[in-house]
């Protein structure tokens, strides 16, 4: 008994410390800079700064089915899959544009130009830049899913409505987390408004 007390503490010891590593990590991962315009009670507005994105386009619809396949062929881009087999290194927030595409997205890290950029050896790749942009977003904590996704993207529309925030109905799943990052997990739908004014 005191032996499995002992092995049960010194896991759950290893685990602690692991994942303060993970969530020291994540803290410091470069991220898609923004300023926080208004506060709402269920979402804020925010203004984000031009980005340059990597991205791919995929057939499968929804979370579930596109996620693991979107991120394995970006995550390979930049740990090497491309013609000088050069490492870039991570950012977040991961973003995924979710509807009759579906898109994923890693900004990639600032300093970089397209013409810089190693070309990926997957076609299905591509570069985009993005300017600057005005959006709305609602956060989630857990484990991201279809429903999840689902249930605060009609929250978000809904509470977009209420306030008379014109919007582009394109709405974007941002995941900040890995997946091993066990606690503290952030998630996001996020959308692009039309003509905000900051006065509302």
């Amino acid at each position: 008994m005191k032996t499995t007390i002992i092995l049960t503490c010194l896991i759950l010891a290893i685990m602690i410390i692991s994942q303060s590593f993970v969530a020291k990590g994540t803290k410091e991962t470069e991220a898609h800079a923004y300023t926080v315009l208004k506060v709402y009670d269920q979402f804020e507005i925010r203004k984000y700064a031009p980005a340059l994105f990597s991205g791919v386009k995929l057939t499968s619809k929804g979370y579930k089915e596109s996620s693991g396949k979107g991120f394995r062929m970006l995550a390979g881009y930049i740990f090497g899959n491309n013609e000088k087999n050069q490492k870039i290194a991570m950012t977040t927030p991961v973003v995924m544009q979710l509807g009759d595409t579906t898109k994923m997205f890693f900004k990639v890290p600032d300093g970089y130009s397209i013409e810089e950029l190693p070309q990926p050896n997957d076609t299905n790749i591509v570069f985009e830049k993005q300017e600057e942009k005005i959006m709305a977003a609602i956060r989630f904590n857990g484990w991201a899913d279809d429903d999840k996704i689902k249930h605060y993207t009609a929250i978000l529309k809904n509470a977009l409505d209420k306030e008379n925030i014109q919007h582009t109905n394109a709405f974007s799943f941002l995941g900040y987390n890995p997946p091993y990052e066990l606690v503290n997990r952030r998630n996001e739908i996020a959308v692009e408004l039309i003509q905000y004014s900051n006065n509302k």
